[in-house]
Order: C-alpha cells, then sequence, then structure tokens
C-alpha cells in the first residue's frame, strides 16, 4: 500500500484538494471511525483539547490502519515535540503560531536529518510506518505544515512561504480573526479577514506549496476547495458528535 502522504501529494500535483478530519477526542476508536474512506488525513490535536502523547500514539495507529495520513498538530514550535511525533508514526505536522521565517525553518529542521536538518535518528515506530530506516526515506515521507494565525505571521507571511523544504501554510481563521480584533466564527466575512486569508493562499501558490484551512463543515470547505487550497479540514469529530445529538434530541422532542 502506498504511504499516505505520497497519496496526498500526488493529489495535489493532480490539482485536487486533499481533505481531513480533526480529531480532537483521546481515543482510537473515535479516531479510526471519523477515518472516513472519502478523506484523505485524519489530524490528531494535541495543541488545544485532551490528547496527550500516550493517547496520540493508539490515533496514529487507528488512523494509518484505515489508509488515511495519520497527522498531528503538535502543542508548539519546540523540535522534541516534533521529533517525537513523527518517531511515533506521525507522517506529518502541523506546527502553530509560526511568525517567521526563522520560526519556519526550526519547524523544517525538526521534520529532517542532518545536514539537511537536525532531527535525531530514531525511528521507533517510524520505521515500520514508513517501510524503511532510511533518513532520506523517513524524511520524504513527512509534511511539514506551519500555521500563519497572527498579524507578524501574515506581515510576513511570503518569507514563512519561502522556507526551503517547507509543503504548507495552515490558516486558524479563528485565532487569524481574534488576530483582527474580531470575533472567532468560522466563515467570517470581514473585508480584513478575507484579504489575509487570500494574502496566504496567494503566498502559497507563488511558492508552490500548499495552502491548508481549518472548517467546521463541509459547506465552508467545499467553498475553500473553489478558491483552490488544496489542505481542508472539514470538521471536528467532537463538534460533530455535540450536533448530531443535538438534531436527534430536537428531532425526538418535535423541535425545530
Amino acid at each position: 500500500m502506498k504511504l499516505s502522504t505520497y497519496k496526498i501529494r500526488e493529489t495535489w500535483a493532480a490539482g485536487r484538494t486533499a481533505f481531513g478530519l480533526w480529531s480532537t477526542i483521546p481515543s482510537s476508536f473515535s479516531a479510526e471511525l471519523v477515518a472516513n474512506p472519502g478523506l484523505d488525513y485524519v489530524c490528531v490535536d494535541q495543541q488545544h483539547g485532551i490528547i496527550d502523547y500516550d493517547s496520540m500514539v493508539p490515533m496514529l495507529q487507528a488512523i494509518g490502519g484505515t489508509g488515511l495520513a495519520p497527522i498531528t498538530r503538535v502543542p508548539d514550535n519546540e523540535p522534541w515535540m516534533i521529533m517525537k511525533a513523527l518517531d511515533a508514526g506521525a507522517v506529518g505536522v502541523i506546527v502553530p503560531l509560526v511568525n517567521n521565517a526563522a520560526e519556519a525553518e526550526r519547524a523544517v529542521a525538526a521534520c529532517r536529518y542532518p545536514p539537511q536538518g537536525m532531527r535525531s535518528y530514531g525511528p521507533i515506530r517510524a520505521a515500520g510506518v514508513v517501510g524503511s530506516r532510511d533518513p532520506n526515506d523517513l524524511a520524504d515521507a513527512v509534511l511539514c505544515i506551519v500555521q500563519v494565525e497572527t498579524r507578524e505571521g501574515l506581515e510576513k507571511v511570503e518569507e514563512i512561504a519561502a522556507t526551503p523544504g517547507l509543503d504548507g501554510i495552515y490558516v486558524g481563521p479563528a485565532d487569524l480573526a481574534l488576530a483582527f480584533g474580531l470575533r472567532p466564527e468560522e466563515d467570517r466575512e470581514d473585508p480584513e479577514h478575507v484579504e489575509a486569508v487570500r494574502r496566504i493562499s496567494d503566498a502559497c501558490r507563488e511558492h508552490h506549496i500548499a495552502a491548508g484551512v481549518h472548517c467546521l463543515s463541509g459547506k465552508s470547505a467545499a467553498e475553500y476547495a473553489k478558491q483552490g487550497f488544496n489542505l481542508v479540514t472539514v470538521g471536528i469529530d467532537s463538534r460533530l458528535l455535540i450536533a448530531a445529538v443535538n438534531r436527534e434530541v430536537a428531532t425526538a422532542r418535535g423541535e425545530p
């Protein structure tokens, strides 16, 4: 079976969007359930929520077993966090709050082995996931994606996008809204926010890397895909669960 990250790269090369889901429930069973065959990846969120390392590892195993790419958002741009996640079998990392080229270079370096980077060699589980212990194979299998979600990051997005070895930039619309003093809501139509998202996607396109975005619904995901975003999260498992429960309870009570 071809490694899932290679499939994502092929999807991008063909001009198609890779769709995924955000996983915040610390359970391998829930991660397995949301790994819909229509998706390309599931991202385990370690930054926000209640997922720790011990929860993440079996979730990566469950996601990878379905053929989807097991990705994780690490808590911070700390090399040891990135390296530990990759050694555990994540085939991609999303690194939050990256504000300049130096910080982007730091994230990339943690994903690559010397002389290209500073990743320490110890692919405890990654070797089995990738099917090789060769450092070049291990590094090539990894997607390194950073988040631009602050005013500083937006101002320097062009230099971030130009970082050698970077695979993409992921937009967090909520944090980007907060940076402009707006409410962290989905599908913001404020001109300043719309222009900020457009600037990020343009920088990605100019430097031939993926433009990613966080969505809370299939409708929103479809709109961003039409705009040319390459990595689009369709929703969050916990929010989808809450919405489904609320809908069924309301139906049972005869409420609109």
